[in-house]
């Protein structure tokens, strides 16, 4: 189930956010980074996590995911393996690849990339997830987010010019299947469309009560 998310931050979040990242110095080769196989395929930049301004944005960003509604029902999240900022000028792309599936001793459940620049900023650069009926490429505006299955084969698409930047992420869930992830989020979702009114008082405690009780049953 991919998910998408828009506002995930609001416009003075973004700015923070890039304003952080603006020195290029911040960035060093993706490579080191990636591992064995993914090393012949991955052509960017990332911000070195030690520096301050990183650590910093990186704080900002974890903020708005946990305090969004909708990726915190969707992701259920018990804890992120890592928060990243990725660069990508013209000619750096990311080949097809899979994440892997413990980073800094942390199970992967959900990925997620939210991105930082304007799409009619650059050109290429989509995220291309590899489904059975065919490819989905996916660019969203500043601020939106893309959430997926780790378990996904994907790629970034050859950025051919401008500069496409990006925050992407793991997430270990407090739930480890994602069709059982599937089910609690239709949950909430029925929840949250059904109007708070007396006379669905009812309905609403039932769905609320299999809700919870599910959890119970699937949550590690």
């Amino acid at each position: 189930m991919q998910i998408f998310l828009d506002n995930v931050l609001d416009v003075h979040s973004t700015k923070a956010v890039t304003d952080a990242l603006a020195d290029e110095r911040l960035f060093e080769d993706g490579k080191r980074t990636a591992g064995r196989t993914a090393k012949r395929v991955k052509s960017n930049l990332q911000a070195r996590p030690d520096a301050p301004e990183v650590r910093g944005a990186v704080k900002l960003v974890q903020k708005a995911l946990l305090a969004h509604p909708v990726f915190r029902a969707a992701a259920l999240p018990e804890k992120f393996a890592k928060i990243m900022f990725s660069r990508y000028g013209p000619g750096m792309r990311y080949g097809a690849h899979v994440d892997d599936p413990i980073i800094a001793g942390t199970r992967t459940d959900l990925s997620f990339t939210l991105f930082l620049s304007e799409p009619d900023s650059y050109e290429g650069g989509e995220l291309v997830l590899t489904k059975h009926d065919g490819d989905e490429a996916v660019k969203l505006p500043m601020g939106a987010l893309s959430l997926y299955p780790s378990t996904s084969l994907h790629h970034v698409a050859e950025v051919t010019s401008g500069i496409r930047l990006a925050a992407v992420g793991w997430v270990q869930s407090r739930v480890r299947l994602a069709e059982h992830r599937e089910v609690l989020f239709d949950l909430h979702r029925a929840l949250v469309q059904l109007p708070d009114t007396p006379e669905n008082q009812e309905a609403r405690l039932n769905i609320l009560k299999a809700k919870s009780n599910i959890m119970r049953l699937w949550a590690d």
